[in-house]
């Protein structure tokens, strides 16, 4: 689909609502809340600081929502005094993004406001336990129901001339689950952060503790590669606190999934036939609910199956998290039968999940 088809249909979505954005001045967030300003009949930004967000992350919230010109609020609360949170349970970004909507809630119901965020479809595609309190609690993603990639919010961004944060992204996710969330520990990572922006002059820097190890993702790794700056870190990483210092020598962000991949389809000629692979198991029962508002559905529980017609096309979803497109004319054919299907998705949850 065209970029600017999908703008429209953002703009079509969001006109004359009275919407609250989930804000973090990210890519995904400041796109929509760019768009509301301009067409939606009442627009608020809120911001939740819960004490474990990047240093810079508030400040560059406030100053692109006053760029953009929406109306800003921003929120503190530390989760750092919730037990539940600070035990880092694999469910912890649930945990997180539930306690997070509950107040954004109870904003949105005071102002009348319908609550909106920054999901998008290449979000669905990756393991994001916190996108179910979406579901739960009827937040709405108008960028999915455009059908926005990553991919496509930047180039909108871009094309539109908006300035958003790179680094938005929560100093919890650093720390292996588990593993119990400190201040201490979220302070030695944004210390080291600090300093390898400084040392690389990479907009976005990742320091993962694992286990007190710290291991280095950056976007620009050639500009550290020498045995000085190497040892300049290893040597201020260790004198915060971290055992051991290691580089992922891949670089940050380099890696980049398909949305859909072509099989050659054995059984019938002259059939094509795509599939993707999510990295998460499917709740077939809740799946096969919604996707009966796509077309004819064909559902087995027990087998872990759930089977789709529609426009003369079948999508396959599979219980591990295989989804099969059958009888498309071409891979972006596929990859927009994927758009429309993925909202549907609903994950299983494991035993030590809330739902």
């Amino acid at each position: 689909m065209e970029l600017e088809k999908k703008i429209e249909q953002l703009k079509d979505y969001l006109k004359d609502k009275k919407v609250l954005i989930a804000f973090s001045g990210g890519a995904d967030s400041s796109l929509v809340a760019y768009v509301a300003s301009d067409i939606s009949k009442e627009s608020l930004a809120v911001t939740i600081d819960n004490g474990v967000m990047p240093t810079d992350c508030i400040t560059n919230a406030i100053k692109i929502a006053e760029t953009i010109g929406v109306k800003h609020s921003v929120v503190k609360e530390n989760y750092l005094n919730d037990p539940t949170f600070t035990s880092n349970p694999p469910n912890r970004c649930y945990i997180c993004k539930n306690k997070m909507y509950s107040k954004i809630i109870e904003i949105a119901d005071k102002n009348n406001l319908e609550i909106v965020d920054g999901t998008n479809i290449t979000d669905l595609l990756e393991d994001r336990p916190g996108i179910m309190v979406n579901y739960d609690k009827n937040i709405k993603s108008p960028l999915v129901k455009a059908g926005f990639t990553s991919d496509d919010v930047k180039n909108a961004l871009e094309l539109l001339n908006i300035n958003y944060s790179k680094s938005t992204t929560c100093m919890a996710t650093r720390i292996s689950k588990n593993s119990e969330i400190t201040s201490k520990k979220i302070n030695r990572i944004t210390y080291a952060e600090s300093l390898l922006k400084g040392l690389s002059g990479s907009e976005i820097v990742r320091v993962r503790d694992q286990d007190g190890n710290a291991l280095i993702e950056l976007e620009n790794v050639s500009k550290i590669l020498s045995m000085g700056i190497l040892n300049h870190i290893d040597t201020e990483l260790k004198a915060v606190g971290f055992k051991r210092v290691s580089l992922d020598i891949g670089g940050y962000g380099n890696s980049k999934k398909d949305i859909v991949v072509y099989k050659p389809c054995k059984d019938e000629k002259n059939k094509i036939m795509f599939e993707t692979e999510l990295p998460y198991p499917i709740n077939i029962a809740k799946t096969c609910k919604e996707l009966e508002k796509l077309g004819d559905v064909k559902c087995s529980v027990e087998m872990g199956i759930a089977m789709l017609e529609t426009k003369d096309r079948n999508v396959t979803i599979f219980k591990t998290g295989k989804i099969v497109a059958r009888r498309v004319i071409d891979r972006e054919d596929a990859e927009n039968l994927l758009v429309k299907v993925l909202p549907s998705v609903r994950r299983k949850f494991n035993s030590d999940i809330v739902n």
